[in-house]
């Protein structure tokens, strides 16, 4: 019989030692202890020495803390106050990090007899001095979202094990989820407006999520083993028939993209791998001074940049078409062998919300969907009762015609207003600008406006929170998705 201590698996998958009979639960500190160890020890327990960088042991940390927090997002509805409160602790333990990465500036200095002069003085790194922030609102304003879900009534969900007679119309692509139902004539004109102003405001943070996140990927260098690893040409990245399809004389990127076979994830993704590649080919080459080379070539260096140039459109439409897409090679390859701690965090950080958003604005669609599909069939039967009434009275032994039966009848769809036309946003907006506009516009709208247009329909609370992902592949560690 063992009597000794015992090794145990803890909540959050490490190892504890101690009586089994022990069942306190950890203090604040003793939670900060072992995140920073295994940040130090680089996630090798053996301290070996074998562990990963600092830069992508941070990046799995907040990963990693995202995935246990949040898990997968099945419902709007808030987050339970003892999830909220950890991420919002363990959060701020994991950024904590960021306040001593700094940078001098210089700065003036009035001595005693009044001379002023310039010293140098330590001052947090410029991009994350920005940036942090930024993520830290968009954080909240996701929490936000979730929580004005907490006493809503116009819409509920059914469980997947309901009977089928329960759970209704279904969408093919989401059969794993509940199923949303709402009431036999749909949302309330009051409650649809509002879960449109939800949706566009979850838009405008994925937007600036991703804009971020591209901005800081774009920023880690290329790792050489990604390098070594491309063929010599970008011909032979990108297969003959998509490089002659890049080198036509005249070219249309909107009809590239709709000859292309993008039926699954895993071909979109296969497409956004070749036309990374050869855009790093092209400008190693375009970069390339020692003309004798290996990766030399015949092809002059104003067609090399009309490529890369046409490719890099391909890729913005790409992003914008598939935001949930996997991560590429190349931006799986740039964090796992990046060494910039900010870099790393920020990337994390922001992809977390970027999933997240995502995620949440799925949600919101879904509930949307039952109430389109809910309304089609209160409009159907509402076809049929007019076609029934506006029928002549027969006389006896005669019957209407089929025709005068199935007559159509013309309805009028209203329009509504999004948060894009009261935000004074416009489609034709940078992602940068769009992020400038989130922070700088969105406070002082919402606090005008909430009352009125967007005021919460009577029998729902404005709460707040957020989700997580669709699959996990959004949120898994780089190492652990290829």
């Amino acid at each position: 019989m063992i009597t000794g201590p015992v090794s145990r698996l803890s909540k959050d998958g490490g190892y504890k030692t101690g009586s089994p009979q022990n069942n306190r639960q950890p203090s604040d500190m003793d939670l900060m202890k072992e995140r920073f160890a295994k940040l130090l020890l680089g996630e090798d327990m053996s301290g070996g020495g074998k562990g990963v960088s600092s830069a992508l042991a941070l990046s799995n940390a907040i990963t990693n803390l995202a995935a246990s927090v949040f898990g997968e997002q099945r419902k709007l509805e808030p987050m339970p106050a003892e999830r909220k409160a950890r991420w919002r602790k363990e959060i701020d333990w994991l950024l904590s990090v960021t306040d001593n990465i700094v940078e001098l500036v210089p700065s003036q200095q009035k001595s005693k007899d009044g001379t002023s002069m310039e010293i140098m003085v330590t001052q947090q790194r410029r991009d994350l001095l920005m940036n942090i922030p930024a993520l830290r609102k968009l954080d909240a304003m996701l929490i936000d979202c979730l929580d004005n879900f907490k006493d809503q009534s116009e819409f509920w969900y059914v469980s997947r094990d309901a009977d089928e007679s329960e759970k209704g119309s279904q969408r093919n692509d989401k059969w794993w989820l509940p199923t949303v139902k709402v009431p036999l004539n749909g949302l309330s004109d009051v409650s649809r407006k509002w879960m449109q102003f939800q949706k566009e405001s979850v838009n405008q943070v994925l937007k600036a999520s991703m804009a971020i996140n591209a901005q800081i990927l774009s920023e880690m260098e290329i790792p050489e083993n990604y390098i070594d690893s491309l063929p010599k040409n970008g011909r032979s990245s990108l297969g003959d028939s998509i490089y002659k399809s890049i080198t036509v004389e005249f070219f249309d990127p909107e009809q590239f993209l709709s000859t292309m076979d993008m039926s699954t994830e895993h071909k979109v993704l296969d497409l956004k791998n070749r036309i990374e590649a050869s855009i790093v080919i092209w400008k190693r080459k375009m970069n390339l001074k020692d003309g004798k080379s290996s990766w030399g070539s015949a092809v002059s260096l104003e067609k090399r940049e009309l490529f890369e140039e046409r490719a890099e459109t391909i890729l913005l439409l790409l992003k914008q078409r598939f935001p949930g897409i996997p991560q590429s090679a190349l931006d799986i390859s740039k964090i796992q062998y990046n060494r910039d701690v900010g870099h790393s965090i920020l990337e994390s950080y922001s992809r977390v919300l970027e999933s997240l958003a995502n995620t949440v604005m799925s949600r919101i669609e879904d509930v949307l969907h039952a109430d389109s599909l809910t309304q089609d069939q209160s409009l159907a039967a509402s076809k049929r009762r007019l076609s029934v009434d506006s029928l002549p009275i027969p006389t006896p032994g005669s019957s209407p015609s089929p025709e005068e039966i199935e007559k159509p009848n013309s309805v009028e769809t209203p329009t509504s207003m999004t948060l894009s036309d009261f935000m004074g946003w416009t489609l034709d907006q940078g992602e940068g600008e769009i992020q400038k506009n989130l922070m700088g516009n969105f406070e002082s709208y919402k606090k005008e406006e909430n009352e009125k247009i967007m005021a919460k329909p009577g029998n729902i609370l404005t709460n707040k929170r957020f989700s997580y992902i669709e699959s996990l592949g959004g949120l898994r560690s780089p190492t652990a998705r290829h």
